[in-house]
């Protein structure tokens, strides 16, 4: 299994659905259940992007009762899954901090439920993290998705997740759970 695989969840800078750049709110499910996910699934760091000292403050906080407090003592499993669940401010002080552990820049891989003409198939990217040394970055939006800016900086783009109906709103938990299963789960 690959050991240099992370996440970030994106709450800045994204749209909201009048696409104005914005930053969404943190909340409690997306901290655990990515958390927990994340763990399952061997991803190296969970990291939290969100700029805004309050929300960077209470999800500090939140953490820090699972990973040192009552929380985590409580509950070993959920201290565990907290274990590797940091936040930051910005991508790049995400990137930097990946890139100052593995000692190189790691591949950017952005999610959209939209279709872009150079998106790379999950089978085809699964591939690419099982064959080489290189860390991988998974970037996943909140509100409604990653800003353009954010898109073209990327090495790949993964194609949508699609199911059977025309309907495509799938929340970023259950997202993260597809794409973390599809890309690094048992074949």
């Amino acid at each position: 299994m690959r050991q240099s695989i992370y996440l970030a969840l994106v709450h800045y800078p994204v749209y909201n659905k009048n696409n104005d750049v914005v930053c969404t709110s943190v909340t409690n499910f997306d901290i655990h259940d990515i958390s927990r996910t994340s763990k399952t699934y061997g991803v190296k760091q969970y990291h939290i992007i969100v700029p805004v000292e309050a929300q960077k403050q209470l999800t500090e906080r939140i953490i820090g009762y699972w990973q040192d407090g009552a929380g985590g003592k409580f509950n070993k499993d959920r201290e565990e899954a907290f274990s590797s669940t940091e936040v930051y401010e910005s991508i790049e002080k995400s990137i930097a901090e990946i890139e100052k552990l593995e000692g190189k820049k790691p591949k950017i891989i952005t999610t959209s439920a939209k279709i872009f003409p150079n998106s790379i198939s999950y089978k085809e990217l699964s591939e690419k993290i099982f064959e080489d040394d290189q860390p991988y970055l998974l970037l996943f939006g909140t509100g409604w998705g990653l800003i353009d800016e954010v898109m073209s900086m990327s090495d790949y783009i993964l194609e949508p997740i699609r199911g059977n109906s025309k309907y495509n709103h799938l929340s970023v938990r259950s997202a993260v759970s597809i794409i973390l299963d599809r890309l690094v789960g048992e074949n």
